[in-house]
């Protein structure tokens, strides 16, 4: 079999496995938790079958999903392919083995919980449609992938239905998300109608700079910066923390939020084509990169601490593509964080669920010092935290480097504001993110006695978030996963040193200043920390809060929504059913007016006939 063959069979199986757990769940949840699992361990494999068949070949054939493709009759084809070059299954095997570990830990973690089933099948559709958008070279299937992303997310996060806070986020992520959508749908329609074709290759080639493009670009950049949780979109991903915390893995690791990188990255070429694009993705991700990282340094609680950081860190990501001198330079940036970041952040929401499940919340203060006697607990968060501050020669520090060097004018190009505006943006973000990395090192290895409930666990539903919604130690499969997770961590720092990005490119001067700014973070983020894990109260509050992202949601989107279908719902009950309820009144009286005449002329026309025969008697009775 040809590599994009194992990877169409490995969408399949996940596909498939969505309303097997599901039917398997009806009858008993701890099998249905098996199949889930085996379904993804079974698409990693594919995913790995599938490297081993590339053979190192970086011109990989495609496979026609649809052979032999569509034509609308119009001029407009629709080829529908799927391929596999090296970078496609890089990312394919990443996400496929972020979903595995999110699968083992799930079964664990909700392992209490009726609606497991449900959960799990619904991850598994979430894999499968991920694995979708990134193998797809036609904007269809892209979008495809992107909707039935957009519907899991929505259920996941709600996935505590019963609760009136991840209701709310669920219906919040929905609506803005969907709302930002719409912009997408218009951008992919905008680039078919240009290119004549849905292929990507052909809007690639077809990017000529116009006002046409400008308008496609900015309505597709729109989307991704909605469904990426950038400014002015960033507010719905800090809530989906409601969710359980698998959830909260696979949303913020390597599905969902990341896939507008992935799609900008395969259309890096149609962003450098349109400036204008360029100009609306730099400003919103250099605000978005610096807020984000700022807000995350004064939260409250543990988790929102990485929920931020991943609105930060999906900034980074889509820096270069916003900046880069050169169209391949900013996708190979882009594709290495978006790399980077999902093993290590999916690491880092598995251990804070697992910590969390130990103190019963997520919050600061009742995670603190408790990682004080577990060296393996303070190792692979501080593993985490490492690569996520940039630390060099770890995959983080490895890929934001490159970020860093494409996004600024080290290679050539002349300097410009763009340029500029995201460089000084990404440093602040260096400093800003070694703050509150070492921060969220402080909370959990503590600084003097053990947490007291670092050996018990906390009584199930002690806190909001039903984080621990039962007792008890992790098992050995979820200290497998966090042990192969941090060891990933590490090893993926080779693959950046083997593969295709060339850390010997690296500009040394910007390297060193971006040491020299990790240095000062650490030590902000050490000196600030309160012993009470807790940061000022004023500013903390502010923090939790968004700083008001909250309240302009309220008042700019939500308010205005009910409104319009309050509005709605007074024309079609007082307007539009009177008329309804008018005419049907009408038709009743013309039917009974016409009932009423019918049967008095059928009365007339009987009477008639009765005189006549009265008549007829009458007349033979006279003649005889």
């Amino acid at each position: 079999m040809t590599a994009p063959a194992y990877l169409a069979l490995a969408l399949a199986v996940l596909a498939a496995g969505a309303p097997l757990v599901l039917l398997v769940g009806l009858f008993d949840r701890r099998a249905a938790s098996g199949v889930a699992t085996l379904a993804a361990a079974a698409a990693a494999a594919l995913a790995v079958s599938a490297l081993g068949a590339a053979h190192g070949s970086r011109e990989l054939p495609v496979l026609r999903t649809l052979p032999p493709g569509i034509d609308d009759g119009f001029g407009v084809a629709f080829p529908s392919r799927i391929a596999s070059t090296p970078t496609t299954l890089a990312i394919a095997l990443t996400v496929l083995g972020v979903v595995l570990a999110v699968q083992v830990y799930a079964g664990w973690y909700l392992r209490s919980d009726q609606r497991q089933p449900a959960f799990m099948a619904t991850v598994s559709l979430f894999a499968a449609a991920m694995l979708l958008l990134v193998t797809s070279r036609d904007l269809v299937l892209t979008l495809v992938g992107w909707e039935v992303m957009g519907w899991c997310s929505y259920l996941l996060i709600g996935h505590w239905s019963g609760r009136e806070r991840p209701r709310r986020a669920a219906y919040k992520a929905f609506l803005v998300t969907r709302f930002a959508d719409a912009a997408f749908v218009i951008g992919v329609v905008a680039l078919i109608a240009i290119a004549g074709s849905s292929d990507i290759d052909a809007v690639n080639l077809a990017a000529t700079s116009s006002s046409a493009l400008t308008v496609a670009m900015i309505a597709l950049v729109i989307g991704v910066l909605g469904k990426s949780a950038q400014i002015p979109f960033q507010d719905w991903l800090v809530d989906a923390m409601e969710g359980p915390t698998p959830a909260s893995a696979l949303i913020h690791a390597a599905t969902m939020v990341a896939a507008g990188t992935w799609v900008l990255s395969q259309l890096a070429p149609a962003v450098h084509a349109a400036p204008g694009a360029a100009w609306v993705l730099a400003i919103s991700v250099a605000a978005t990169m610096v807020c984000a990282a700022f807000t995350a340094f004064f939260q409250s609680d543990v988790k929102r601490i990485l929920a931020w950081s991943t609105i930060s860190q999906i900034a980074v990501m889509l820096s270069p593509l916003a900046v880069a001198q050169t169209a391949d330079a900013g996708g190979a940036a882009a594709t290495g964080h978006l790399f980077s970041h999902a093993i290590f952040k999916a690491l880092l929401f598995l251990v804070v669920g697992w910590l969390a499940v130990l103190a019963g919340s997520t919050a600061a203060r009742d995670l603190s010092g408790i990682g004080v006697e577990s060296a393996f607990a303070r190792g692979v968060w501080g593993l985490g935290l490492i690569s996520l501050a940039g630390v060099p020669l770890t995959v983080g520090g490895i890929s934001k480097e490159h970020v860093i060097d494409s996004a600024s004018w080290a290679h050539g190009g002349e300097p410009g504001l763009r340029q500029g505006i995201v460089s000084v943006a990404l440093l602040l973000t260096v400093a800003l993110t070694a703050a509150y990395a070492t921060r969220a090192y402080e909370i959990v290895a503590g600084r003097g006695a053990a947490h007291p409930s670092s050996h018990t666990s906390a009584p199930g539903g002690a806190e909001h978030r039903a984080e621990g919604e039962h007792a008890g130690a992790a098992g050995p499969a979820v200290l497998v996963v966090l042990a192969l997770l941090a060891a990933a961590t590490l090893a993926a720092g080779l693959v950046f040193l083997l593969g295709p990005l060339d850390p010997g490119a690296v500009n040394v001067a910007l390297l060193a200043l971006s040491v020299l700014l990790i240095g000062v973070g650490v030590l902000v983020g050490w000196y600030l920390r309160p012993d009470d894990a807790r940061p000022p109260a004023r500013m903390a509050t502010l923090a939790d809060r968004g700083f008001g992202a909250d309240t302009a949601y309220v008042a700019l989107v939500a308010t205005p929504v009910l409104a319009l279908a309050r509005a709605v719902a007074y024309l079609d009950r007082e307007v539009i059913e009177t008329y309804v309820r008018g005419a049907g009144v009408g038709a009743s009286l013309t039917g009974r007016f016409a009932a009423h005449s019918h049967r008095l002329e059928r009365v007339a026309s009987d009477l008639i006939w009765v005189v006549l025969g009265l008549l007829a008697v009458a007349g033979v009775a006279l003649w005889g």
